[in-house]
């Protein structure tokens, strides 16, 4: 397991370009971002697929939230010295991580994304979040690769309504309730050794997989110590980088093994206490509990 608290080494370069901060704050975005070397991605694929298969699946175990509780290779993903140099360059250097969603498309598979904000249900208080979607297998324009609307990290909070659909990923099918124009999309084709940051309030959607190749997305949601649940009495985060001066998060700690008895019983506790963060409000029973 890395050691994540051990901050970057202020002599080296940057993660990111001059230019590509540039388009964080212009655009919201910025894909690719180089990350992690083609072995490393495959073996991250291969501890997952592992998992997935002796699990019968991941969903129903992780329900695609906080998989780095449960699992040593998503907690190495999460805390990897380049994916969070790459996240530090538009946080700074006091890190969290929130959350992580995976985002499977299999070959060919309906699954999709509707027009969304990720602010819209998260209860966080300030938009000091971004989330790094690190493609563990080819995202294309084919498999399903996400689209972005640029400039939109700019607009507040918009109106979203449920959806509650079956092929939709999201957590309650949640769709934007303003008009989006597709024209104006840019798509963010990833390879496997690459990764996109979008701010929170980016608007952004993706389409089904119409390839013959998987489609693996693991989405890690970083926030800054200051931001605080609202949503919610208590919330939880894991340090990854830096420190916390603010106490607004219990502080998690990631497994020592892959689902020993106490991550399991802390991953239990901390899904309870999310999914009446997530929920809140929802009428009906959601389709999904992805984020």
């Amino acid at each position: 397991m890395p050691q994540p608290l051990s901050p970057r080494n202020s002599a080296l370069p940057k993660s990111l370009t001059s230019t590509q901060s540039a388009a964080y704050k212009h655009d919201g975005f910025i894909a690719p971002v180089p990350a992690l070397s083609l072995e490393e991605t495959a073996a991250f694929r291969t501890r997952f697929e592992a998992y997935e298969a002796a699990n019968r699946g991941w969903y129903e175990l992780s329900k695609g939230q906080k998989l780095y509780l449960l699992q040593t290779w998503a907690a190495e993903l999460a805390s990897h010295p380049r994916v969070l140099d790459a996240v530090e360059d538009v946080l700074g250097p006091d890190l969290m991580v929130w959350g992580m969603s995976l985002f499977v498309k299999d070959a060919h598979a309906p699954g999709f994304v509707t027009w969304h904000q990720d602010s819209t249900y998260w209860g966080l208080s300030k938009p000091s979040v971004t989330t790094a979607w690190i493609a563990l297998s080819p995202a294309t324009l084919e498999s399903g690769c996400m689209k972005m609307l640029p400039g939109s990290q700019n607009l507040d909070q918009a109106p979203h309504r449920d959806t509650l659909t079956a092929d939709n990923l999201l957590t309650r099918g949640q769709e934007i309730a303003i008009e989006v124009d597709d024209d104006k999309a840019v798509f963010c084709p990833l390879q496997p050794d690459e990764l996109s940051l979008h701010h929170v309030r980016t608007v952004h959607a993706s389409e089904p997989n119409q390839s013959s190749e998987r489609r693996i997305g693991v989405a890690v949601r970083y926030i800054t110590p200051d931001v605080s649940q609202v949503n919610g009495d208590v919330d939880s985060a894991w340090l990854v980088r830096g420190g916390d001066t603010h106490g607004n998060f219990v502080l998690e700690t990631p497994p020592v093994a892959d689902m020993d008895d106490a991550a399991r019983a802390e991953h239990a506790r901390i899904i309870q206490l999310r999914q009446s963060v997530l929920y809140k409000g929802v009428a009906g029973q959601p389709a999904h509990t992805a984020v």
